[in-house]
């Protein structure tokens, strides 16, 4: 099994991405080169943005996957922003249909993060204390809406640029208020194995909420048994 991921981020996502898939998929070894794949590796490449990482990222990725014609998956990682996942979805066959693509054996896996990667993160209620939460704008935030009890990817915008400049407002806000510093460049806090084991807590909590996540999570289960 190899596995091609390309991400739409070139810093939270590819932070973010390896420390799951050690632990969701740890039979996966991480390769540097996308020519190095030989049994049961990944390769991790960023699309520098969107919509770079449908057009010139996804065509590298074909030529790459093409060239060395051991990729089981190619797996695009994307956020769904202002559209909605049948959209990108849409938008990424559209693409591979005009350009004619033919994979052969490796199977195209869309992860369309819906909003947004902070979204997910959202999803965490540990580190969601309303009775401590005191004075704007995170008291406001709450109020406009609770994402430790409501699903975080039925979110608003709050009046904002966009849903995904909020949702990372308001989870920047969430982690200050634990003395987290978090940034795109610098996810602290949110890529650790005990995070990802409270997003999956709220998963079996609440079985419909964050959809787009669940899709993640129960492809790497595919690829587990797989492999097993």
């Amino acid at each position: 099994m190899n596995i091609y991921f390309l991400v739409e981020g070139r810093r939270t996502e590819k932070k973010l991405y390896p420390k799951w898939i050690e632990h969701l998929m740890p039979s996966l070894t991480k390769v540097d080169y996308h020519d190095q794949v030989k049994k049961n590796n990944y390769y991790i490449v960023s699309g520098y943005g969107f919509p770079g990482v449908i057009r010139e990222g996804l065509d590298n990725a074909i030529d790459k996957i093409s060239e060395v014609g051991k990729y089981n998956y190619l797996v695009i990682c994307f956020d769904a922003d202002e559209s909605t996942i049948c959209q990108m979805e849409e938008l990424v066959k559209n693409n591979l249909q005009e350009k004619n693509i033919n994979l052969g054996n490796t199977k195209v896996q869309l992860i369309i993060q819906n909003r947004c990667i902070e979204t997910w993160f959202l999803g965490n209620r540990e580190i969601f204390d309303s009775s401590q939460i005191w004075g704007s704008p995170l008291r406001d935030y709450m109020d406009y809406y609770d994402v430790s009890q409501s699903d975080p990817e039925l979110m608003g915008d709050f009046g904002m640029m966009n849903h995904s400049t909020f949702h990372a407002e308001y989870l920047t806000k969430i982690l200050n208020s634990k003395g987290i510093s978090y940034t795109k460049k610098f996810p602290r806090g949110v890529i650790e194995k005990e995070y990802l084991e409270q997003l999956q807590q709220r998963i079996n909590d609440e079985s419909e909420h964050l959809k787009s996540f669940q899709t993640f999570l129960n492809f790497c289960a595919k690829v587990n048994d797989s492999i097993t």
